[in-house]
């Protein structure tokens, strides 16, 4: 099963996606595509790392999503990843705008075909008003294009907000 949720910062996806994973009873790996680039975001993946239950696999992939997908993902098992709009940062932050064309699109490509259970968290960044600077405007058209792709390959689509899932796509949570 392919699960996207979505939901604004501190909206409680990640803690949802968390529950949903230790609740499949399969082994689960987390794939953290975040950077700690600085204090702050250090102090998040802190959080989130303290968070896991020890048992839990780690990859730490910033940049090719599909590629470590397709290597990991089995019928037996269950795959976190968290979260594609930091991915989509790393990717729109490379020297070569190619690069974030050929890994989005090795990502669609490969989620069909994925076995087992994959849930992707990302932030909805869309409701709010249109941001003033240019690299700010493409991340949320990115942003937007992305959620559209990846939810409609999804079984489920699941929107939170203050730590309330709204299921927007498939059978309730």
């Amino acid at each position: 099963m392919l699960e996207l949720i979505l939901g604004g910062a501190r909206s409680g996806k990640s803690r949802l996606a968390e529950r949903l994973a230790m609740e499949s009873g399969l082994p689960v790996t987390y794939i953290a595509t975040s950077q700690p680039l600085d204090a702050e975001m250090a102090e998040r993946i802190a959080h989130h790392r303290a968070r896991r239950p020890a048992d839990w696999g780690l990859l730490e992939e910033p940049l090719a999503l599909a590629r470590v997908l397709r290597e990991i993902a089995r019928d037996d098992h269950c795959i976190l990843v968290d979260c594609l709009t930091l991915w989509l940062t790393n990717l729109l932050m490379q020297d070569d705008p190619a690069r974030l064309v050929e890994e989005r699109d090795a990502l669609l490509d490969c989620l069909a075909t994925l076995p087992g259970r994959v849930l992707l968290v990302s932030n909805e960044t869309g409701l709010g008003v249109v941001p003033l600077g240019e690299l700010s405007r493409r991340y949320v058209d990115e942003a937007g294009w992305l959620h559209q792709a990846v939810a409609e390959r999804c079984q489920r689509v699941t929107f939170t907000v203050a730590g309330l899932p709204m299921v927007l796509k498939g059978a309730p949570i």
